[in-house]
């Protein structure tokens, strides 16, 4: 194995990740060494560059937290996984394992986590570190570029529709058909739901209905309260807020039926009024999701290894990360994009 990798690193909060030679690390004890033959690039790693979050990486640090690739390496007291088996190196990096939260399988809001590509280096490099007890297993037969958006994108999404606790044959709004919404409706469908969705363009409304999405909704060209309760009959059983956007989330609750659920996954800047008579007197549920726990990671790839969910892509190499980046933050971006290392740094 060569001594020296490429990565992508943040040396300066707000500047252009610069491409450098570093160390491949060394493997310690219960880690493992993994070659990294995909990585999803995230809205998430526009934050981490930009150092805009309350808890700000150490710098310097290497974001990418949708590393997929193989085990080459393993520690002393290994057992969770097998030299050459395909995992991904998830936001979830790690947890402690025994408190509150992690022993009621909640291990994403464990006070000791850490977390990929921010507070340990991620998949913008050509190697990297994993704890191998909080690694996605990739199913047989799911590719790694597949693979990459669905440890990141595809559990938010599916935690999420999990979290509104909406059953078959009932209606769900998402909001905001983007690189998180379009596997939403994915989602949503083969769990046997009616998908409403909401978007500003209608271009990506038009790819949320050859998604199977069973009705389209723009806030441009009306109400999308008024029009989101008409098509629901009183409006829909669970709402999912992918959309970065305040307008958003005041608008998913009033969508959200007596006795539902409104699951904010967006994080924009800012608070939203509530509406808190309709809130208390319907009986609404207003709930944060934020990824999802192990076994959240292994359902939603197991949904993908028939192609039942699939992820649009854009490969590019690592070389052209500062342009994705920039394009992720000004909402140039249709979908998810996938650094594929085949392809050269």
């Amino acid at each position: 194995m060569k001594s020296k990798m490429k990565a992508a690193v943040v040396r300066a909060f707000g500047k252009p990740l610069v491409i450098e030679d570093w160390d491949i690390p060394s493997v310690g004890t219960g880690q493992v060494l993994v070659k990294v033959e995909a990585c999803g690039v995230c809205h998430t790693d526009v934050h981490a560059r930009n150092g805009d979050w309350p808890l700000k990486p150490n710098l310097p640090f290497i974001p990418g937290h949708e590393g997929i690739g193989l085990v080459v390496a393993m520690g002393s007291g290994v057992t969770a996984v097998k030299e050459g088996e395909r995992v991904g190196v998830p936001w979830l990096y790690s947890a402690c394992g025994h408190c509150e939260y992690c022993l009621s399988a909640w291990e994403p809001v464990c006070p000791e986590a850490q977390f990929g590509g921010y507070t340990r280096n991620g998949g913008f490099a050509e190697y990297i570190l994993a704890d191998p007890n909080y690694v996605a297993h990739i199913p047989a037969g799911l590719k790694a570029i597949d693979a990459a958006p669905l440890i990141c994108a595809g559990i938010t999404t599916y935690k999420g529709i999990k979290q509104t606790q909406v059953r078959s044959g009932q209606w769900i709004a998402i909001s905001g058909i983007g690189g998180l919404g379009h596997l939403a409706i994915q989602y949503a469908k083969v769990m046997g739901l009616h998908v409403v969705a909401i978007d500003i363009e209608d271009s990506k409304l038009a790819h949320a209905t050859r998604l199977g999405a069973d009705a389209t909704v723009n806030p441009k060209h009306g109400d999308p309260v008024a029009a989101v309760r008409k098509i629901t009959g009183g409006g829909a059983h669970g709402v999912l807020i992918t959309a970065p956007s305040l307008p958003a989330f005041k608008q998913g609750v009033g969508m959200t039926r007596k006795v539902g659920t409104c699951v904010l996954v967006g994080i924009p800047p800012g608070d939203f009024p509530t509406p808190l008579f309709d809130v208390v007197a319907n009986c609404v549920t207003i709930r944060g999701s934020f990824v999802g726990n192990r076994e959240d990671m292994a359902e939603a790839l197991a949904f993908a290894v028939d192609g039942r969910v699939k992820a649009d892509i854009e490969l590019q190499p690592l070389s052209a990360i500062n342009d994705v980046l920039q394009r992720l933050e000004h909402g140039d971006v249709a979908s998810r994009v996938v650094i594929d290392y085949s392809r050269g740094v």
